[in-house]
């Protein structure tokens, strides 16, 4: 699957990683999001930006609080800090779609489940930019991203029964081994160390005239 790309913000000329812990550019981001898929698919979405607020403030507490100190783990934390944006997304529900295409396609995750598509497709962009912008590393989604049988498991466990599994359907999509044994804890990955400081975030910058 080729990921509906999207265009991030350049206008505070900050290396994604820092950029994405700023409220401003992460609204206008989802926002460029929501416009690229609905330009793709079709479907027309609502945002509340209030809810945006309200869940970047939690991704970015939790963000802080299981930072890594070892070099070695720079690359996963990356992967797991996008998996805790999914969660929050979903947790919040801050897009709703509206109805869907005639004769839309039920087997295309972007119709199966839209507002869950465009949760994963920014989390997956994000994470992109920061691979090739940081590492130098161009990255692929999983096969994953096409099952739509992946996908109805995706919404129903993590709807229903735990949103912390949204990090490891993340990691699914992704082409990264979940971790489905305490998924929301960056420490109970493979190969991880201990949280400490090795990225510096300041909640007063994330905020910068972000309301």
């Amino acid at each position: 699957m080729e990921l509906t790309k999207v265009e991030m913000p350049t206008g505070s000329n900050a290396p994604v990683r820092k950029s994405a812990r700023r409220l401003r550019w992460f609204k206008e981001t989802l926002h460029r999001q929501v416009d690229a898929i609905s330009a793709e698919t079709g479907i027309l979405y609502t945002v509340d930006d209030d809810e945006i607020r309200a869940l970047f403030l939690r991704w970015l507490k939790a963000f802080e609080a299981q930072k890594p100190t070892s070099d070695n783990d720079r690359l996963d934390f990356v992967n797991f800090a996008s998996g805790l944006m999914l969660r929050e997304l979903i947790t919040s529900r801050p897009a709703k779609a509206g109805p869907l295409p005639e004769a839309a396609d039920m087997s295309n995750p972007a119709f199966f489940w839209p507002e869950g598509y465009l949760y994963v497709v920014l989390c997956l962009n994000i994470r992109a930019a920061v691979f090739e912008q940081d590492f130098d590393i161009q990255k692929h989604v999983s096969p994953f991203m096409d099952e739509v049988r992946t996908w109805w498991s995706f919404k129903e466990n993590v709807m229903a029964e735990d949103p912390n599994l949204a990090i490891g359907f993340f990691d699914l999509f992704a082409g990264v081994e979940p971790t489905w044994h305490m998924p929301s804890i960056f420490s109970a990955r493979h190969g991880t160390h201990p949280a400490g400081n090795l990225f510096e975030a300041d909640t007063k910058t994330a905020l910068d005239e972000g309301n």
